[in-house]
């Protein structure tokens, strides 16, 4: 029963530790000087071998917290991704539906004003008119929509030429100059150039919102097996740490960033200071 009670105990100051925020270096730590004052105490006699074996079963157990930990991490990355590209599906099913059958219905409205346009009366011609203007402007706002739930371009062309369709309607929308440079040769799976188009159409929406910011650059390369992106404007910036600890704020979107990059296993970096700008570089990993 001893040896129970010492390995619950072992789990018990995982899950503290645990609970605390301490990583797994800092459980090391404190085992290895656990070890180092028991090795000091022991008497010749002792088997240090049995010790020895007992502190391993003890160290073990006390890091089953964390295994447990990293195995939801897992499941739960697993079921982000899933439902990213169930969201994606959905939006696309959405967009699609958006462009074409509202087109159509759009079409199907004008044909139907212009075989009554000859059988009304003249002075009833320009009210005529009139709806012609509403319906191109409910034309031009559904497929302004369309491509910005998921512009049919992204899934045709490829990642660079929805980014710069992306960035000259953001441009002409709020006058920001958006330059989209890139070194990119060929095309990626359709999940990674999914989850760096919507990183990046968010962090482009946070820097309209927020950073006050006359130019953006987005840089676009491939690093060795990683996919990079540099977003950088030039715009007030912000205390990133503070930020980025207040998670419970969400603020500037990044929560929504990270969950997005969690689900493709990418990372994002972010640097700015108040006064200075800020860049957000962005990495995916397009080989195992």
């Amino acid at each position: 029963m001893g040896g129970e009670d010492a390995l619950r105990s072992a789990y018990e100051i995982g899950r503290t530790a645990l609970a605390e925020g301490r990583g797994v270096l800092d459980m090391a730590a404190m085992h290895h000087a656990s070890i180092m004052r028991a090795l000091q105490s022991m008497s010749p006699s002792e088997n240090l071998m049995q010790n020895l074996g007992r502190t391993q079963e003890f160290f073990s157990e006390s890091l089953s917290p964390y295994e447990i930990g990293h195995r939801g991490f897992q499941d739960a990355t697993s079921v982000l991704r899933r439902l990213n590209e169930t969201l994606e599906q959905e939006i696309q099913r959405i967009a699609h539906a958006v462009h074409d059958e509202a087109g159509q219905l759009l079409f199907a409205a004008r044909l139907a004003m212009s075989s009554v346009a000859h059988d009304i009366d003249p002075s009833l011609q320009g009210r005529l008119q009139e709806v012609g203007a509403i319906l191109d402007q409910v034309e031009n706002q559904l497929r302004r929509l369309s491509h910005e739930l998921r512009p049919t371009i992204l899934d045709d062309l490829g990642l660079v030429p929805a980014l710069e369709f992306l960035a000259n309607s953001i441009s002409k929308r709020v006058g920001l100059s958006i330059r989209i440079q890139s070194s990119l040769k060929h095309r990626y799976d359709q999940k990674i150039e999914t989850a760096m188009y919507r990183v990046i159409q968010e962090a482009l929406a946070n820097v309209t919102k927020h950073a006050h910011a006359k130019n953006v650059e987005v840089r676009l390369t491939r690093v060795a097996k990683y996919l990079h992106c540099l977003v950088h404007d030039d715009g007030v910036g912000f205390d990133a740490p503070y930020v980025l600890s207040c998670t419970g704020r969400g603020g500037l979107g990044l929560i929504g960033i990270r969950e997005r990059l969690n689900a493709v296993g990418g990372t994002v970096q972010i640097d700015s200071m108040v006064g200075r700008g800020t860049k957000l570089l962005v990495k995916i990993a397009v080989e195992k």
